[in-house]
């Protein structure tokens, strides 16, 4: 059986509701090679009190693990939301083949949004970067944690920021 990019951004989702349900900010990602999920991720920086703890970090650390390299070159990452530079910078400087997100980020993505780390030619990799997968969903996900982060905040409540 053959997985398609919406079957993997699906995953990812549901690694981005794990991030939700636990008050992180809802960003989910997975690796995949040959065709089989090899890391799976969500945001965990206030959780773990650790601003490098983003989904995608946590992904590539896992993917390295399972290949036994840090060279992810036959290596593909789905996230739901456009890496930030410095996940987009890991992602070079680790090979990874592939970039497959859904929400762009056109304030602080650096996959094409902001900036091009992914694809800036002074890079001695460049990641191929496929964008708008499930971007409605991933958006409907990003903004109804945000609707709820400043519900919390004007009753006095949050527990996010």
């Amino acid at each position: 059986m053959t997985f398609d990019d919406e079957y993997y951004m699906r995953r990812a989702l549901n690694e981005a509701q794990n991030a939700f349900d636990h008050g992180e900010v809802p960003v989910g990602a997975v690796a995949v090679c040959d065709g089989k999920i090899i890391g799976r991720a969500w945001n965990q920086v206030e959780q773990l009190k650790d601003a490098t703890a983003h989904a995608e970090i946590l992904v590539i650390t896992q993917a390295a693990a399972a290949i036994g390299d840090w060279r992810l070159e036959n290596v593909d990452i789905y996230v739901t939301k456009e890496p930030c530079a410095m996940c987009a910078g890991a992602m070079v400087n680790s090979r990874v083949r592939r970039l497959i997100f859904g929400l762009g980020d056109p304030r602080s993505g650096a996959a094409g949004g902001a900036l091009d780390v992914t694809g800036f030619s002074g890079m001695l990799h460049n990641v191929e970067v496929t964008s708008g997968i499930l971007a409605e969903e991933c958006r409907e996900l990003m903004q109804s944690f945000f609707k709820l982060v400043r519900g919390s905040s004007e009753n006095n409540k949050s527990k996010f920021y």
